[in-house]
């Protein structure tokens, strides 16, 4: 689809094709509104669902009937009537909803009366000495690739972390052939006795079948080595090996071709904060989430939050929270609902989150991976590490904006996806402060690289001039 194509307004617009995006574009659109998704990916699906429609993965063990039921969400939004815009890059967002969206080589801006952010979750940054090494890659981009191209790992593979993808992961490499050489497990001993107190709403939810199921399978096929306190990627050219301290003993290495990195995955705030929605630092989920009502509207009129982008809590809860803010939209926007329907929706979000704090104080990622110390990079794209960072705070520096001046954490490509909650840890335990007192990045269009052509391109309306004079 050219830029030609998509109309100049519409009544909803959402961000983002997971299952909250799908969930809020097909309500939105099976309620009479006129609604566009927007979404960078060449097919529907987020990471959850991710290629859905186009998997070369046709074995359904495979990936398991967690990913499969993603089928169901895209039909029914098919048939909505909304329109879909793939490889649509939306890197500017402003408070009275007009969006500036890349897409084919050429820039537009278009509005809507409402505005859904389903952005979804990015992995925490995992810095560990040499994560920039070829053959380190998190687990999430391993599980892109086996989604989209059918790509495995070949050659001693282990992966390291904690978190419910970890285990995940390593259940569709087994279902697909891969020979995991060991599990590298981080979690902290002193995790279950702080996820203790959330036992039994985690024993009435679907997370303890699904979940007691997956371990018990990974388990009886790859060893795996609990307790691990330190981590580095050794190698030259490439990863070569991976040394690890379990416990007190002094440390061992393994040889590895492939080394998977994960500790659980954070709210992608870039967008929302561009645009001065208020968050907050979540100590529970070590994160800034928004601050939302319970139909997911923000903090800025006529824009709502769904999906993990509001607080990790997985797909269906994803799902739910989509509907609950595509209800808020239409009725914002003249139409009706029944109470019934948006109190069905409200039960099973809350069917869904039970048991999240459980997973949430589990598999807490340790503070020494969290927070590196020395030589450890901690902004890949301006090669930064954890000692310039902390010797920065030394000297005055009180928060990532300011860090910017001084080592331009943050001003890379990625825009401190990579590095953005490290630094934000980082200063706030140099300070001796809370994280929510340091803050976070002051983020500003375009949130994604646009070229300067593209810049150029643009149509001079006051909503251009407004979006480029804030960059």
């Amino acid at each position: 689809m050219s830029v030609a194509n998509i109309g100049g307004s519409y009544d909803v617009a959402v961000i983002g094709a997971g299952p909250a995006g799908l969930a809020a574009a097909t309500l939105s659109a099976n309620a009479g509104l006129s609604t566009v998704l927007f979404d960078e990916q060449a097919s529907i699906g987020g990471q959850i669902y991710r290629a859905i429609a186009d998997t070369p993965i046709t074995n359904k063990s495979v990936l398991g009937a967690s990913y499969w039921r993603g089928t169901e969400l895209a039909e029914a939004f098919r048939s909505s009537g909304a329109q879909y815009v793939a490889g649509a890059t939306v890197w500017s967002l402003t408070p009275e909803r007009e969006i500036g969206v890349s897409l084919s080589g050429g820039s537009l801006f278009t509005s809507a009366r409402r505005v859904i952010i389903c952005t979804g979750a990015l992995e925490r940054p995992f810095p560990i000495p040499g994560w920039t090494l070829p053959g380190v890659m998190t687990a999430g981009a391993g599980q892109i690739l086996l989604k989209t191209t059918g790509l495995l790992p070949v050659g001693r593979t282990v992966l390291a972390g904690c978190g419910p993808l970890l285990w995940l992961i390593a259940w569709q490499y087994l279902n697909a052939g891969v020979k995991i050489s060991a599990i590298l497990d981080t979690m902290p001993g002193k995790n279950r006795l702080r996820a203790l107190p959330h036992v039994v709403p985690f024993f009435f939810s679907s997370y303890f079948r699904e979940g007691l199921e997956l371990l018990r399978a990974v388990k009886r096929e790859v060893p795996v080595i609990s307790g691990v306190t330190s981590l580095r990627a050794i190698g030259d050219d490439r990863v070569r090996s991976v040394g690890y301290r379990s416990g007190d003993r002094a440390e061992e290495s393994m040889a590895v071709e492939n080394l998977f990195l994960h500790q659980g995955v954070a709210p992608n705030v870039n967008l929302p904060m561009s645009i001065g929605i208020e968050h907050r630092w979540s100590d529970e989920q070590l994160a800034w989430v928004p601050v939302l009502d319970a139909h997911g509207n923000s903090s800025v009129d006529g824009i709502a939050i769904a999906g993990d982008g509001a607080g990790i809590a997985g797909a269906k809860a994803a799902e739910w929270r989509g509907r609950l803010s595509a209800i808020s939209a239409a009725r914002a926007l003249g139409r009706s609902f029944a109470k019934s329907e948006e109190t069905r929706a409200q039960r099973e979000l809350a069917v869904c989150l039970r048991g999240r704090a459980f997973l949430d104080a589990l598999y807490r990622p340790a503070k020494g991976f969290r927070q590196p110390s020395g030589d450890t990079i901690v902004c890949r794209c301006e090669e930064t590490t954890a000692r310039q960072i902390i010797d920065t705070v030394a000297l005055g520096c009180q928060g990532p904006n300011q860090m910017k001046i001084f080592l331009r954490c943050g001003m890379g490509p990625c825009q401190g996806r990579l590095c953005g909650l490290t630094v934000t840890e980082l200063i706030a335990e140099s300070r001796g402060v809370p994280p929510q007192e340091v803050g976070y990045y002051r983020l500003r269009p375009p949130v994604k690289p646009i070229t300067v052509g593209e810049v150029a391109a643009l149509p001079k309306t006051d909503a251009a001039v407004y979006a480029v004079t804030r960059m």
